[in-house]
């Protein structure tokens, strides 16, 4: 039987109280966290999982879910609230907020599990990422029709609409018309150390307007505007929506007196308790018992099964619609089966002809083209750079996304690195394609805060950068990476949390390492991973004696060349440098008569993981190892040892063509084997 509409609006409210309660419940215990905008914010989230989420609460990984991408990760304790109604969290997950090992850490970390899809912290984040997965959705959507259609609904707050990343997400959002987005701007006025007007005046609305966002402002507390601001939203599929909900923060909270105590900026950042409010008041206020707050009001509780029913039945009609399309449609069922699944199609990397003595970019590029008429589930990007980094190997056999027009496979990204890679991991979020971004390696810093986040998400974003070193010559210093190498084999080195290197980093040194790489690349699914390529033309390596280049570079340091005898001295670099290392090796050989193995070590990572054995093998520690980069000398002390010692740059470059530059460094081979000879006599 069908409740009466008071009765119906009593229980809504109802359910937006036990979520505040659960909330400040969960910070209160912890003795840290954010409750204000967890109260503020808990009327929206359970109308949208009560009424428009579509889910199946029995399979939280179901492929054509609508997705929720929460960016305000510090309103993780409204998350874990709305997904306990359902089911996914229980009362002792809740009360362990914030503790080790719980499920419920103080930034939501990804779970598909419990319905936790991204990984949210740094601001502005994860509202990109559900951009990104939207864009993702329209990609597929394109070639595989109405069947693998869904909605995204994004949450954001004060700090991520300020955060300038939100100025590139919302930019391209308008522009491509991804009207599959709906999203909740929890506007309360109130931030961490201050209220919203001391930092900010403008006017978000126009400002998205501008942008071609369907905008409408609301009581974000009042459950009627809510739902019906959902419903024109949902409706509306040719703009991304924009929902400003003019909340309160702190909602319902009070004081010892039992007066309402609400919209206070110390409401943000800490306990109940530790503030001029009261939580057993508050809590009481609401209905509960402050002494076991952690619970599920009985209507609640009846309430949720009636929406996971509800729920069950609407995605078992969706997956048997599926799977007629699948039984009529075969061959495109397999494929997008494969899409997810991460299988790649088979691809015969031999049959990539590379030219001899090229810029690794220009290889990346034969590469890319390649893939292009192979891997169709790949999305390539570039931040306004595809004629110079070379993305337009893939551009060449593809179309741009435009509103509308989802059918080709690349995504100009603007003048937006940091947005760019955050889109790009926000694809990978989604699943069912291979994202790709590219821009030059000295940019690379802007796009830090996502690579880190991707990272810890473990998810498969391919990284490509290009001049990758002071050799970019003319354009000067501000262009020439120097410390950006040794930046990204540190995440090499830092461990994930399923105990793998949280990133692939690989510098390859010719042509055919450069296809090698690539290989490494599309095959490394639980990691992002980092190519980085060179400007100018290099020598190829010598290729006699040594194995399969493919195996060889996917141990990540090898032999290039060598002697039959114990060597005097071991040379090592990555990139440019080693062949630069195999010029001066064959001067010294010459000239001095000396034994010399050169080692190519395109990723110190890989290296790493190899047995003691093989590494032992490559660079045992009782030989003089000298290594070359044109990065800091710290990229590659890890390999030559503490006997070692290592040529780079401990300054920044300067503007000049890079054939003066090189002599000028001291990279040319004749300066590099005086400086091995020097290294000898020590």
């Amino acid at each position: 039987m069908e409740l009466p509409t008071e009765q119906k609006k009593n229980l809504s409210l109802q359910a937006a109280d036990n979520i505040r309660m659960l909330s400040a419940a969960m910070v209160e215990k912890a003795n840290s966290g954010h409750p204000g905008g967890p109260m503020g914010g808990a009327d929206f989230m359970h109308v949208l999982y009560s009424e428009f989420l579509n889910f199946d609460p029995d399979d939280m990984h179901w492929r054509y879910r609508d997705r929720f991408y929460l960016d305000a990760g510090h309103m993780s304790a409204m998350l874990y609230g709305t997904l306990a109604l359902i089911g996914n969290y229980s009362m002792e997950d809740l009360a362990n907020f914030r503790q080790w090992k719980s499920p419920t850490p103080g930034h939501p970390e990804i779970d598909l599990d419990r319905g936790i899809e991204n990984t949210s912290g740094p601001l502005g984040l994860g509202h990109a990422f559900g951009i990104g997965a939207a864009i993702a959705e329209r990609f597929l959507a394109a070639r595989f029709g109405k069947v693998v259609e869904h909605k995204t609904f994004i949450y954001i707050s004060d700090g991520g609409v300020q955060e300038e990343i939100s100025q590139g997400a919302g930019r391209i959002a308008g522009h491509l018309g991804l009207g599959n987005i709906t999203m909740f701007y929890d506007a309360n006025d109130i931030q961490l150390s201050s209220e919203v007007d001391d930092v900010t005046s403008e006017d978000t609305a126009k400002k998205y307007e501008a942008w071609n966002w369907h905008v409408i402002t609301i009581d974000g507390n009042d459950h009627d505007a809510i739902r019906n601001a959902l419903k024109e939203c949902v409706a509306e599929t040719e703009r991304p929506s924009l929902i400003i909900g003019k909340t309160v923060m702190g909602k319902s909270v009070r004081d010892d007196e039992g007066q309402l105590y609400e919209g206070k900026v110390e409401l943000h950042g800490k306990p109940l308790g530790k503030s001029s409010a009261s939580f057993e008041k508050t809590i009481e206020g609401m209905g509960g018992d402050p002494a076991n707050p952690f619970q599920i009001i009985s209507e609640v509780a009846a309430l949720y099964e009636e929406v996971k029913a509800r729920q069950r039945t609407k995605a078992t009609a969706q997956k048997t619609a599926f799977e007629n399309w699948a039984q009529a449609n075969p061959e495109a069922a397999n494929k997008l089966d494969s899409f997810f699944s991460k299988k790649l199609p088979s691809i015969d990397w031999r049959a990539i002809e590379q030219k001899p003595d090229q810029a690794t970019r220009n290889a990346s590029s034969t590469v890319l083209s390649h893939l292009a008429d192979k891997v169709e589930n790949m999305i390539v990007a570039s931040a306004d750079l595809s004629n110079s980094d070379k993305t337009d190997g893939f551009l060449k056999k593809t179309t741009i996304f435009k509103k509308g027009d989802f059918s080709g496979a690349f995504f100009q990204a603007g003048v937006a690195e940091l947005t760019m890679s955050a889109l790009a991991t926000g694809m990978a979020l989604h699943g069912g394609v291979i994202p790709v971004c590219a821009t030059f390696f000295a940019f690379s810093d802007y796009m830090k805060p996502a690579i880190r986040v991707c990272a810890l998400m473990e998810q498969q974003v391919i990284f490509v950068w290009t001049h990758d070193a002071f050799r970019v010559g003319e354009d000067g210093p501000t262009h020439q990476p120097v410390e950006q190498e040794a930046q990204l084999r540190l995440l090499e080195e830092l461990q994930n949390h399923s105990g793998n290197n949280s990133l692939l980093a690989l510098r390859p040194a010719d042509g055919n390492e450069t296809t090698a790489s690539w290989k490494l690349a599309l095959e490394n699914n639980n990691t992002p991973t980092g190519l980085i390529f060179s400007r100018q033309n290099i020598k190829d390596l010598p290729t006699e004696g040594v194995p399969d280049i493919g195996q060889t570079v996917g141990k990540g340091a090898y032999q290039v060349m060598g002697t039959e005898s114990t060597p005097d001295v071991i040379l090592v670099a990555n990139g440019s440098e080693v062949a630069t290392l195999v010029d001066a090796a064959k001067i010294l050989i010459q000239k001095n008569n000396l034994k010399i193995k050169v080692v190519s070590a395109p990723s110190e990572g890989l290296f790493r993981k190899q047995s003691i054995a093989y590494q032992t093998e490559i660079l045992p520690d009782n030989i003089p190892t000298y290594g070359m980069t044109a990065g800091l000398p710290s990229t590659l002390r890890g390999l030559v040892g503490k006997h070692g010692e290592v040529w780079g740059l401990n300054h920044f470059g300067y503007s000049a063509p890079y054939t003066v530059l090189d002599e000028k460094f001291g990279f040319t081979p004749t300066q590099a084997a005086e400086k091995i000879l020097a290294f000898l006599k020590k």
